[in-house]
């Protein structure tokens, strides 16, 4: 991986922001820190301002694990063009199919887990995240998870995230076709795509160079992104330089 921030790679995301570009971004550990209480997640003051000025000179958009109602509820005031939530499903064909599946999910795996302390299972309508941030056996609580999960009588794609399992229908749109679909409707050629989890590695492996810049929130070797920023308050530096970018341009 290499480091965004360096002159060099500073070169690479500038060229990407003159181009036709599609800006998104994940939520949770991304734009906003990632908190132990997740009904109050709301962005920095400093973060917010950034993001507002960057939606007036570029297509936005936000691919969360969150349900788009529950994004866009941060993001009062913020124009941001596209919200798109539980992991690129919503929305998408077939909503009311999803939601059938993820009732009948919830059904099965709520009693396989109701004896494990500090385990929380979110419904999102269209997926589940089952958390175990407040376990005090985090070892042991995601063992019981991954042990429900297998199982389970349905079709099902799992995906770890920090001290959370997600829980969604075999065959949902993901991240990754979310980005290419929203860049056909931006009508852009390029992306850039900034995310912190193991939810965000279906748009980091596509297979885009050229077309898709991808950047991690902290640096890892299990990930497909070639760049990455080491911690989350460093995002505030990228978006000023999307900002810095574009003021050139208008400039010219």
């Amino acid at each position: 991986m290499k480091y965004l921030l360096t002159a060099q790679s500073q070169k690479v995301l500038t060229q990407f922001a003159l181009s036709n570009v599609l800006l998104a971004f994940d939520y949770d550990g991304t734009l906003a820190p990632i908190v132990a209480n997740r009904d109050r997640a709301p962005m920095r003051s400093r973060t917010r301002e950034l993001l507002a000025t960057l939606c007036s000179r570029y297509p936005c958009a936000i691919i969360s694990g969150r349900s788009r109602a529950d994004v866009g509820s941060y993001l009062e005031g913020v124009d941001v063009r596209f919200i798109v939530g539980n992991h690129g499903l919503e929305p998408a064909e077939r909503m009311e199919q999803y939601e059938l599946l993820t009732a009948d999910i919830r059904a099965e795996v709520k009693p396989l887990l109701q004896h494990v302390p500090g385990v929380d299972i979110e419904d999102k309508r269209y997926s589940l995240a089952i958390h175990y941030r407040r376990s005090r056996q985090v070892a042991h609580a995601r063992e019981e998870i991954i042990r429900a999960i297998d199982r389970l009588p349905l079709p099902v794609r799992s995906m770890p995230g920090k001290r959370v399992i997600n829980i969604l229908p075999k065959g949902a749109p993901h991240k990754g076709i979310a980005l290419q679909e929203l860049r056909t409707v931006a009508g852009t050629d390029t992306a850039i795509y900034l995310g912190d989890d193991t939810t965000d590695e279906d748009v980091f492996e596509l297979d885009e160079p050229g077309r898709l810049l991808a950047i991690r929130v902290g640096r890892t070797l299990r990930t497909a992104a070639m760049y990455y920023l080491r911690a989350q308050r460093e995002v505030d530096q990228l978006l000023s330089l999307l900002i810095r970018a574009r003021r050139k341009d208008t400039a010219k």
